[in-house]
This record gives structure tokens, C-alpha cells and sequence, in this order.
């Protein structure tokens, strides 16, 4: 992969997602409420609820617009807009030569947090994602908050596999409620693979940054990945100072959109 020119070149990694850099209160009680609440039981209630897409229907640019209102509690990093935050990611996945649909799924990546507009609270929709149905990885921030999660108590799934067979697929395996599942099923078949991979596990990084969870994964899941590490190049170490101009780029991503994405998505 070619690298990225980008306002946070300057930025060290460890800048980045270093949540005990600060007293960062507000952060540490999200993933109180998300480790304490996200249970077998409510993942699957919650793709019951949502993933059958009659919610309403929306183009891309009126999901953007819509989503344009919200503030996430889980990112410490900045406090950019939502759509500036697109612009970003897509903005250094564009200038690095990705290819178009590439840059389209930074642009989308984060569509799927509508689900707080609609009422979700943010520890169901947001933050780092992990496996439900077997045991708790300490790669995953705040780990020390499962304990307070009843399906710490269920000893079928706090086995290493739990409910799953060794390298079963993560296709088969329930993540944590939030954006990425959502926005994965949105526009599922209508971008390449790695582009689907990318909305669908960016926020897993107890996987793809920690190196956990692995005995769950088979032959496709660690190819794909690949595309998963770069897109999360793109979506971390965008985040800077500069925002960007979205009037001014808004017709380059109609183009993409028009192209991979066009009229209206069921939400």
C-alpha cells in the first residue's frame, strides 16, 4: 500500500488512542456501560431489531447529513463532525492512490452510528468491538469491565471458543452491537470484498491490532485483513487539525457514490 500525506503525519501513533494520556472520565464510563451491557442476549435482540433495514431510506450524502449531528463519546482523540471525519479518512485513502471504492468506504465507514439518532445510546453503537459468546480478551480496553457483564457467569461462554468452533470464520462469530455490523449490512454486495471487511471489523481491534482472538479466525479472515490494518491506517492517523472543505469535495464523492452507492440505501 502506498503511504498517505495527511494533517496528522506529524503525530506520533501513541498519540492516538491513549486513553490514560488524560483523565479521560468520560471514555472510561462508556466502556463501563458497553462491557457491562453487551451480552449474547442483547446482540442478538439488536440485529432482530435493526438488521432487517426497514427503518427508512436515505442516499449516502442525506445519511451523511443526517449522521452530521451527533458527537462520539467513545473517540479521544478529536472533536471533529462526523462528515469532517469522513472527508478525513476518505480525503487519505484518496490521497494515497487507493482505489475508488476504497476511498467510498471511508467516506461510509461510520454511517452506521445513525443508530444513536434513532435512540441507541452510544456504548450500543460505538467504541472498540469484541466477541460475544466466549471469553474476554484482556487485549480489549478497560478489560477489567467485563466482570460486570452477566455472561461473565456463563460458563459455557467463557471457554476460549465458547459457543464457536476453532477457526470457525468471524462470519460466523457475534461481534458487539454497533455501526460496523449495521453499516456492513447496508451496503453488503454492493462494494468489493475489502471494502466490506474494512466497514465490517474496523473497530475490532483487539483483532486486528492486538493479534486476539485469532484461534476464531479461518484462511479468509487473515487475507482479508490486510485491507481491514490499511483501512484503519487511514481512519486513525487521518485525524489532525485540518478540517476539511466538504462543500468543496462534496461533488468528487457524489461521483463515488453515483457509481458504487447510488440512490436510495434501506436503513
Amino acid at each position: 500500500m502506498a503511504q498517505a500525506t495527511h494533517p496528522a503525519e506529524g503525530r506520533k501513533p501513541e498519540e492516538f488512542r491513549n486513553y490514560a494520556a488524560e483523565q479521560r472520565s468520560t471514555v472510561r464510563e462508556f466502556y463501563r456501560l458497553n462491557h457491562t451491557n453487551q451480552t449474547m442476549d442483547f446482540v442478538l435482540r439488536k440485529k432482530a431489531e435493526y438488521l432487517s433495514l426497514d427503518r427508512m431510506q436515505m442516499t449516502v450524502w442525506e445519511a451523511l447529513e443526517y449522521l452530521d449531528q451527533l458527537v462520539d463519546d467513545s473517540d479521544p482523540d478529536v472533536d471533529f463532525t462526523q462528515i469532517e471525519h469522513a472527508m478525513q479518512t476518505a480525503e487519505a485513502i484518496r490521497a494515497a492512490g487507493q482505489p475508488p471504492w476504497f476511498q467510498l468506504t471511508g467516506l461510509v465507514h461510520d454511517l452506521g452510528k445513525i443508530l444513536c439518532i434513532w435512540g441507541e445510546p452510544q456504548w450500543a453503537v460505538v467504541g472498540d468491538t469484541f466477541p460475544v459468546g466466549c471469553k474476554y480478551s484482556d487485549k480489549c480496553v478497560y478489560p477489567e469491565f467485563f466482570a460486570l457483564n452477566p455472561d461473565s457467569d456463563n460458563v459455557t461462554y467463557q471457554t476460549e471458543t465458547g459457543i464457536y468452533e476453532e477457526h470457525c470464520g468471524l462470519d460466523n462469530v457475534h461481534l458487539s452491537w454497533g455501526h460496523d455490523e449495521y453499516i456492513y449490512h447496508v451496503v453488503k454486495d454492493k462494494l468489493p470484498d475489502g471494502g466490506l471487511y474494512a466497514l465490517r471489523y474496523h473497530s475490532f481491534y483487539p483483532w486486528h491490532k492486538e493479534g486476539a482472538y485469532t484461534h476464531l479466525t479461518n484462511d479468509t479472515d487473515r487475507e482479508t485483513m490486510k485491507w481491514v490494518k490499511a483501512f484503519n491506517r487511514f481512519d486513525l492517523y487521518s485525524k489532525g487539525d485540518a478540517r476539511p472543505n466538504v462543500k468543496e469535495l462534496k461533488p468528487y464523492y457524489q461521483d463515488l457514490i453515483d457509481q458504487y452507492l447510488p440512490g436510495t440505501l434501506n436503513w
